[in-house]
Parts: C-alpha cells; sequence; structure tokens
C-alpha cells in the first residue's frame, strides 16, 4: 500500500510529504480541485452572478486559476481574462501568445492592455534606468506598481466585481516573511485570499491563495493546461523576493508543512486582532490594517496619499520627480 493512492488501488503519481498524501492522476487533480472550491466557499470570495475577471499573465498560476474558475463557475458567472503586456520581448509576448490560445480553446473573452499604451513606456526603457541607477528603485518595484494599477483600472472599466490573480502560499509565504522582517504590519495585515474596501478598488480574490506552486505544475501537467515555462522574468534577477523564495522552498523541503504553518499564523494573528481592526477601518477608512485610503490627483485611482505610487514612478523616470 506504500506506494498506492490513498483513493483508490492505483499506483501514486504524487506524493505530498507534508500529509503524507499519496495520489494518483486522477484523485490528485480531484484532491487539488477540491481545495480551491473550498479557498473560495469558506473565504465567500465568488458569489452568485458576480463578473470575474481573471489577470492572466500566460503562467502556470493565472492559467490554473482561469481553468478551474471557468470551469467552475461558467454557468453562473461572466469570466473574462485580462491581459497586460509590459512590453519584455521574448518573455511576455510568448507567455501572452499562449495565453489568448488557451482563452479561446476556453470560450473565454480577453482583452489585452499594454504598458506602452497606457505609460507611454515599456519595462525595457524601466530596465535601461534603474538598472543603470539613473533612478532610485529595482526595476521589480516598478513593475509591481504600475501593473497592479493597469489591473485594477481595466478590470473597473470590464465591470468586474472581483479581479482574480493567481497568487500561490508560495507568494504568500513569502509575502509574510518579507513585511515581518520589514516590520511592516499595516502591509502584513494586508494579506489574504481577498482584499476589498477602498473605493475605486475592484476587490481581488486569490483561488490558490493555499495551493503549493509545485502542485499548481503538476495540475496543470496532468490536466493538460498549457502555459509559458520560462520561470522567471529576465528582469527578476533585482527582486529582493528571491532571497525569501529560496529560504521558503528550503524550510518546506526539511520541514515539509512550513509554507501553511505560516499563513495559518498570520489567519490566527488576524482573528484575534479583528475587532481592533475593524474599529480602525470603520473609523479611517483603512482596508485591513492599511492607511486612509484617497484618491490620486492626476489619475484618480486609489492611493495612501495626494499622488499615487505610480504616478510618482512615471515622474520619476521621466525625470520630473
Amino acid at each position: 500500500m506504500a506506494n498506492k493512492c490513498i483513493q483508490c488501488e492505483k499506483k501514486a503519481t504524487i506524493s505530498l510529504a507534508y500529509g503524507p498524501h499519496k495520489f494518483c492522476n486522477k484523485h490528485f487533480l480531484h484532491f487539488f480541485e477540491k481545495r480551491v472550491r473550498r479557498t473560495i466557499r469558506e473565504n465567500k470570495l465568488i458569489k452568485g452572478r458576480e463578473k470575474i475577471v481573471v489577470a492572466y499573465s500566460g503562467g502556470k498560476d493565472s492559467a490554473v486559476t482561469l481553468f478551474l474558475l471557468n470551469k467552475i463557475f461558467r454557468k453562473s458567472n461572466p469570466i473574462e481574462a485580462l491581459l497586460v503586456d509590459e512590453g519584455i520581448p521574448k518573455y511576455r509576448d510568448k507567455a501572452l501568445a499562449i495565453a489568448e490560445k488557451n482563452c479561446k480553446k476556453w470560450n473565454v473573452p480577453f482583452k489585452r492592455f499594454s504598458f506602452k499604451e497606457e505609460f507611454g513606456f515599456t519595462m525595457v526603457d524601466v530596465m535601461r534606468k534603474t538598472g543603470a541607477k539613473k533612478v532610485i528603485g529595482s526595476t521589480c518595484a516598478y513593475c509591481g506598481v504600475l501593473r497592479r494599477q493597469i489591473m485594477n483600472r481595466k478590470a473597473r472599466e470590464m465591470n468586474a466585481c472581483k479581479l482574480a490573480t493567481g497568487h500561490n502560499l508560495d507568494d504568500e509565504t513569502q509575502s509574510v516573511l518579507m513585511n515581518v522582517m520589514d516590520a511592516d504590519l499595516e502591509r502584513l495585515l494586508r494579506i489574504g485570499p481577498l482584499s476589498t474596501g477602498a473605493k475605486n478598488m475592484v476587490p481581488r480574490i486569490k483561488p490558490l491563495y493555499y495551493c503549493p506552486e509545485r502542485e499548481i505544475i503538476a495540475f496543470a501537467k496532468i490536466a493538460g493546461i498549457k502555459y509559458f515555462e520560462q520561470k522567471c522574468c529576465p528582469f527578476k534577477w533585482q527582486a529582493k523576493r528571491n532571497d525569501f523564495r529560496q529560504m521558503v522552498e528550503e524550510f518546506e523541503a526539511k520541514y515539509p508543512g512550513t509554507m501553511f504553518s505560516t499563513v495559518k499564523f498570520l489567519k490566527e494573528v488576524k482573528e484575534r486582532t479583528g475587532k481592533k481592526a475593524g474599529k480602525a477601518r470603520k473609523t479611517t477608512g483603512k482596508n485591513e490594517g492599511s492607511s486612509k485610503i484617497e484618491t490620486c490627483s492626476k489619475c484618480g485611482e486609489p492611493c495612501s496619499g495626494k499622488v499615487c505610487k505610480a504616478c510618482k514612478m512615471a515622474e520619476r523616470l521621466e525625470g520630473k520627480g
């Protein structure tokens, strides 16, 4: 029985050390989808007839997110995909080509937007300046802020009730540790499967919140989901997150279940401080511990001051900031 699926007599093809669990392909797919359904149900991520827009990059995480949401909710909820082209040759263009093919295959309407059209520059332009240290900050910092702004603005224009992203358990564990080590309690308390509350901010959901990256890869392969397989963006070498990613991978390999324990710890912290945090949000407009939400005087997007970070970054790149 040691090498057999825990659900049937077939030979196990997947072994999950934190259980430990062993599954054949069929029952692993069932196990994975059941976890996603439970995450959505327990965290009330999606309600009946709500329009869901999925931020789809063409990579494994967003591909699996779109595939499952379309499978589970296509009869009850409108599903569309939002594709963002940062302008990174031989990387994002290849990924989005796969994304478009999958959308057509799954009969999912999609819209594609680009940094060039929205901001007047690409991430290659940003890299030339940040890489040469002509402006402060890493390329990844700029990309993350600008990408989030496009996603929110365009999802809102697409009349989305929820914006789904492909963030997985590895991502969330890294984010928890990064914010703890930065002593950033406000950002720490914003982490979770659902983010809501700010005016003009489309609520964001993370259906893969409890799904480890390696299991997402396995699900995609077994389910026959095509995705862009280049592991990292060519500019990702600058990211601080890389060190946390390596640390989490090493701990998970040595102590299986570390990632689940980390996000469980955060959940308990938020539950124990819930009344205090809830009171703060009610009186100041805060969102899960964040600063008061304002409206950017330049672009009209939600921000924590008079001018949003995206606009400040754009000005800095133009030499005005």
